[in-house]
């Protein structure tokens, strides 16, 4: 029995052809149309000598071409690789080679970069070029072809080599701190984390490759709509996840907010991804603004709404608990080397609380030795997953082997994350130990101090790092955004944050900004940041006792 991506796509376009698949500003694109023009991509792909193995490369923002091209690399057993649509010339020559890449689907709004990439990048023979805002004007550079002239004379037939469970689903790394690596995971083990193949909190797995189809086509249809880009995991596995129950999917190319609430009321959404804050507050923003000609947006077909890997902070979960008092919200956090960790259930009636998680068959946290910390001890681990992982980083052992290690006969994915075991036995997660603030020998971290310090109503956003400091080597610093007309202070803030965090890591400057700059997915540039607290002085050049 192969668990395979693509076969279990297949299962579900033969268990309802006829449905719709993904919807999008263009229309309704039905499974069997996904899979006929999946098809024809497959095939002209292989015409171009693209093989098991190869790197097919995608550039593109949320669109319906750019899922047809994740199935075609997967139906060849193929290596789909997603580009970060904002990276600049230098950028993509890196990620190109880094990867090996062969081939390249991109939206024609990415053109001149990939144009002044291509010579740079030997290996990259063939790119094909989306026409989704327009006609094309036959000035593509030689070697370039339009993404629909090469469908129409390939085989919409499913004609396919045999697949392998062992066949490689790649995830690369946003690279906030470092160049981006590719994380290599088995298809299967792909699948039982981030697919539905196995259920997360109980351990159980689904009986047979079949059992998504079979149960979805059985059901009413849901509807999911995946917010955050593609190139952000999360949003990949939601669609795929999708596909795989019969599900349909809202493409929609760019985060709108209001144009997202438009699209939940059109579609009758009945699932809403996000990631973080980064889109909760502008997504909430737009819910309490409603509709150009007034009244509410009508959500009463969402039953779900879940945030993960970014902090969605308790201020976000309440207000969403207050506009969505009947829909079923979740904070989930995980690891691209790792998958699910765990998640938070946020319900009405229940006060919102910051991540935890607890301790499973599969979780684990470790010290330095490879040893569980003990519950109530105090002392900080290492956030540890077994079982179904990945098999590491793509051309980079030492990085592997410093993240994938065996301890007693136990294969562990240990990514960073640092963590604190309870009394009770959950988990504390305090953030990547790479970020954490070393200020006077006290250990910081920055996501609780963000926490903290967006706890206040005139926050918007906010970013927390260590800065130098003279007497204690490192001090907390924040960079904030404010909301329209406040002129909320450090003191301001730091009142608010010491009702959840000690004093002693509350910012002692901060930097107030019109905006944080964040990749896509809602990630903060760490590397922008640093450039800021480096490059001008604080907003309040002050100490805060």
């Amino acid at each position: 029995m192969s668990f395979n991506l693509a076969d279990l796509i297949e299962h579900a376009v033969d268990a309802t052809p006829q449905r719709a698949a993904l919807l999008s500003e263009r229309g309704d694109q039905t499974f069997a149309e996904l899979e006929d023009r999946a098809n024809r991509l497959a095939h002209a792909l292989a015409a171009r000598g693209v093989g098991p193995g190869d790197k097919v490369g995608i550039l593109s923002r949320n669109t319906v071409e750019a899922i047809e091209a994740m199935v075609a690399a997967f139906k060849l057993r193929a290596v789909m690789v997603n580009i970060n649509y904002r990276y600049v010339t230098p950028e993509v020559v890196y990620l190109v080679n880094n990867s090996d890449m062969v081939a390249l689907v991109c939206e024609r709004r990415y053109l001149p970069v990939v144009a002044e990439a291509f010579d740079q990048c030997p290996q990259l023979t063939s790119i094909l070029v989306v026409d989704t805002d327009g006609p094309h004007d036959d000035t593509d550079p030689a070697g370039f072809e339009r993404y629909e002239d090469v469908l129409v004379d390939q085989s919409g037939e499913r004609d396919f080599a045999e697949r392998s469970s062992d066949d490689i689903f790649m995830l690369y790394t946003g690279g906030t701190t470092g160049q981006p690596k590719g994380v290599m995971w088995r298809h299967e083990d792909a699948w039982r984390v981030f697919g539905g193949g196995m259920n997360l909190l109980t351990g159980e797995y689904l009986p047979d490759e079949y059992a998504q189809s079979r149960a979805g086509a059985a059901g009413d249809q849901v509807v999911r709509f995946p917010t955050p880009p593609l190139i952000h995991g999360a949003a990949q596995w939601a669609i795929l996840s999708s596909l795989f129950n019969c599900g349909a999917a809202v493409m929609l190319p760019d985060f709108d907010p209001h144009a997202i609430w438009r699209g939940v009321q059109q579609h009758r959404v009945n699932v809403m991804m996000i990631t973080g804050d980064a889109m909760a507050r502008p997504l909430l923003d737009a819910l309490a603004e409603g509709p150009a000609g007034g009244g509410r947006y009508d959500t009463s077909s969402l039953r779900a709404l879940s945030s993960t890997a970014v902090l969605f902070s308790p201020t976000m979960q309440q207000r969403f608990v207050e506009w969505l008092p009947d829909c079923f919200i979740t904070d989930s956090m995980g690891a691209s080397e790792a998958g699910f960790n765990g998640m938070n259930i946020i319900r009405a009636g229940h006060t919102p609380t910051q991540m935890s998680i607890r301790l499973d068959r599969t979780t684990a946290v470790l010290d330095e030795n490879g040893r569980p910390v003990e519950p109530g001890s105090g002392d900080i681990g290492m956030l540890a997953r077994s079982g179904h992982i990945a098999l590491g980083y793509y051309k980079d052992e030492k990085k592997t082997r410093e993240t994938f290690r065996e301890y007693d006969g136990v294969r562990y994915s240990i990514p960073g994350d640092l963590a604190r075991v309870e009394t009770d036995g959950t988990v504390t997660v305090l953030g990547r130990g790479s970020t954490s603030i070393n200020s006077g020998g006290e250990k910081i971290f920055p996501d609780e101090v963000e926490a903290a310090v967006r706890a206040h109503p005139d926050v918007v956003d906010a970013l927390v790092l260590g800065v130098p400091d003279e007497q204690w080597g490192q001090r907390v610093a924040a960079i904030v955004v404010r909301a329209p007309g406040s002129e909320v202070g450090l003191a301001d803030l730091n009142r608010t944050a010491r009702q959840h965090i000690a004093g002693y890591k509350v910012p002692r400057s901060v930097w107030f900004v019109d905006a944080i700059k964040r990749s896509p997915a809602g990630k903060s540039d760490l590397r922008w940041a640093r450039r800021l607290t480096e490059e001008q002085p604080s907003s309040e050049d002050q100490l805060v006792k």
